[in-house]
């Protein structure tokens, strides 16, 4: 085949002593034949891997990353295996046997502190991430032979030029510039190379690694706290963040959120013992920074998943992609995280006053999530349901009071709680505070639909009393069919 020899006599060259230039064009050339899956098998051999490797700077050799003028060759070697990797079955075997995902994690520790070589960093994150998705020994190659999970976090806390301000917190210029695209995909990439490395931690993980989760964890705030160059971008970001944030062990998401400092409270002029202290009566504060303050408590990283929730439910589609990855992450963060659960019920649940409309009609968040409650994909119901539950500290009595009996059947179903009580877990016993316009509508309130409903008209108020007599008469009569109905019945039985 055509193809098959081109790219047999661009790895001839490839070994030669040319020009830099030269390299580069057959690279390029080599990049777009790999896409073709056909054109790869008589090629992929150890010996034209090793070829790509050396030209990647993926060699054991001590080489320093010094020449710019071999950049756009390492790159270009890196997109090669990048595609042949993901196209090839035999280069995946010899992945493993030439232990690339090592080779691979020298190079990113020899430009991790390196600034304009991001496209390095990029491919060989990627390169890394398709290894760890394709092959499950190489997770746990990274995650304990070849620490990735530090290294990868080093790889973010650079794309990002962190500055801790403690030993969970880093400082938040809002008004800096947003990332560039090359730190942005370069942040991607990682994020998604970490998800692999991660993918059981929260159900697996040593008592020592709680440090590290909560410095990814750390990170992981900032980067919900910076903006990329487009919209989209940011959005990619934050997604691959929620990802990743779904796999940290829950009792290390505590640094999501952090003590409001002196410094951030002297800008709106006051100080911290003025934030409300009475436990009935927190209240959100928006500081001049546009922070999130709740009880103290610097809520921001939570209001952004609240805000990116939020945007994947308007978008009306991919909801089990999508939507029920940063659900469930809430969801998590308030049944273990008290401070968490309060702010997200203020924001979604707050005191109702308005009881006139069903809680399914409106563009509330609260009206939002109900809508979900039943809808026809079953994981997307289920989840948003125990959000719901959730923030309502599993009372089926409040839950109630803000979706209705109707909206909430499938949850209680399923959890055998139709007869009322509450869910399993344990929670504070703070209790809320109904608002004085829903202690007055609340006799009127229709369980079932969850709104107020105008009375209807009583229709024996409008009848003569001889209309009233007849009616009274039909249902004496009606009453004594039903009775010899029941009496022949019961006779038949006693017969047979």
């Amino acid at each position: 085949m055509l193809s098959s020899k081109l790219c047999e006599g661009i790895f001839k060259v490839l070994v030669k002593d040319v020009p830099t230039t030269c390299q580069v064009s057959c690279l390029e050339v080599l990049r777009i034949l790999s896409r073709d899956k056909k054109v790869l098998v008589p090629v992929t051999t150890k010996e034209n891997m090793q070829i790509l490797l050396r030209l990647a700077k993926l060699t054991e050799s001590d080489d320093s990353l010094e020449k710019v003028s071999e950049f756009p060759v390492i790159v270009e070697s890196l997109k090669c295996l990048c595609n042949i990797v993901f196209n090839s079955q035999m280069a995946q075997q010899l992945s493993l046997e030439l232990n690339l995902a090592a080779k691979l994690c020298n190079l990113l520790r020899k430009c991790k502190d390196r600034k304009f070589i991001n496209d390095i960093k990029c491919f060989d994150l990627r390169l890394l991430f398709l290894l760890s998705l394709l092959h499950t020994d190489i997770r746990s190659q990274l995650r304990y032979e070849l620490q990735g999970l530090p290294l990868l976090t080093q790889i973010l806390e650079s794309a990002f030029s962190i500055k801790w301000t403690d030993e969970y917190e880093s400082a938040i210029d809002h008004n800096g510039p947003p990332l560039s695209p090359q730190e942005t995909d370069c942040a991607i990439e990682a994020l998604k190379a970490l998800f692999n490395v991660t993918v059981d931690s929260w159900k697996v993980h040593k008592e020592s690694d709680s440090h590290q989760f909560r410095v990814m964890a750390a990170v992981l705030r900032h980067c919900l706290l910076i903006i990329g160059p487009t919209e989209e971008k940011t959005e990619e970001l934050h997604s691959n963040a929620v990802n990743l944030l779904s796999n940290v062990p829950v009792s290390c998401l505590d640094v999501l959120i952090c003590p409001l400092t002196h410094e951030e409270t002297a800008q709106e002029g006051t100080t911290l013992d003025e934030q409300p202290s009475d436990k009935t009566a927190e209240k959100e504060t928006v500081l001049k920074n546009n922070t999130m303050v709740y009880n103290g408590m610097n809520m921001e990283a939570i209001h952004v998943l609240l805000s990116f929730m939020e945007k994947r439910i308007d978008k009306g589609s991919s909801y089990r992609e999508g939507l029920t990855p940063v659900l469930s992450l809430l969801t998590e963060c308030s049944r273990a995280h008290r401070n968490i659960r309060k702010f997200l019920k203020d924001q979604v649940l707050p005191p109702l006053r308005d009881v006139t409309n069903r809680p399914e009609v409106g563009s509330t968040v609260r009206n939002k999530l109900v809508r979900l409650m039943t809808h026809v994909d079953l994981g997307v119901k289920q989840i948003a349901a125990e959000f719901l539950f959730v923030l309502c500290k599993e009372r089926v009595d409040s839950l109630l009071k803000y979706t209705g009996y109707g909206n909430a059947a499938g949850l209680l179903a399923a959890r055998g709680l139709l007869a009322g009580g509450r869910g399993d877990n344990w929670y504070s016993e703070d209790e809320d505070t109904d608002t004085e316009e829903y202690k007055n509508a609340k006799p009127n309130i229709n369980l079932i639909t969850g709104h107020l409903e105008e009375p209807m008209p009583n229709p024996i108020d409008e009848m003569t009393e001889e209309q009233k007599e007849y009616e009274a008469m039909k249902l004496v009569n009606m009453l004594d069919k039903l009775s010899r109905r029941a009496d022949v019945k019961d006779l038949h039985q006693d017969g047979g």
